[in-house]
């Protein structure tokens, strides 16, 4: 079964082992930017918890540009005997503008040797079952115009389809009205 957990700071290998199988790819849902993910050390383990936690708590300042989120790595059962990070999913608490047009309330990718198992959906599951509970709601997803897999997994998990924007296609979960009111065409 597919869950969600927060990164465990015992488990250095899972998530350096997660990075190195992307190859260098898009990581979304890691905290890391497109093109700027660093080489999977010991001290950019410490960075990234730091960072990750950082995300989370009222009391610790943010970044420009970064919002509070809660980051979580996706795993399944086999996670306390030594499982694998599957991926990176990230429910970010409130949308700024740039996450309204184009980037959402989760960000989730999973690691290129595990798709295609329904991970996504599952992880997608508990990321909004997760949202909601935070009282998030309606939750907005996108995807890359041209990444069917993750089109395919927003619509069936029960995404309505807005629009579109430079490329993104955006998905609310929840009732409308959406909160979309910010000149988009």
């Amino acid at each position: 079964m597919i869950r969600l957990t927060a990164p465990d700071p015992a488990r250095f290998e899972a998530w350096r082992d997660c990075l190195l199988d992307f190859a260098g790819g898009p990581v979304d849902g890691s905290g890391y930017i497109a093109g700027q993910v660093p080489e999977p050390t010991r001290d950019e383990f410490v960075r990234y918890l730091s960072a990750r936690s950082g995300e989370e708590d009222p009391s610790v300042p943010l970044p420009p540009g970064r919002v509070r989120c809660s980051n979580r790595w996706i795993i399944e059962d086999s996670w306390e005997d030594g499982g694998p990070v599957l991926g990176f999913l990230s429910i970010r608490h409130v949308l700024n503008d740039f996450l309204l047009r184009l980037g959402g309330h989760i960000g989730y990718s999973v690691r290129p040797s595990q798709r295609r198992k329904g991970i996504a959906s599952g992880a997608l599951t508990a990321g909004l079952q997760e949202a909601r509970e935070r009282g998030i709601d309606p939750v907005l997803v996108t995807c890359e115009e041209g990444n069917l897999a993750s089109r395919l997994t927003i619509e069936h998990r029960g995404g309505q389809y807005e629009n579109s924007i430079e490329d993104h296609r955006r998905y609310w979960f929840g009732a409308p009205p959406w909160p979309s009111d910010v000149g988009m065409g």
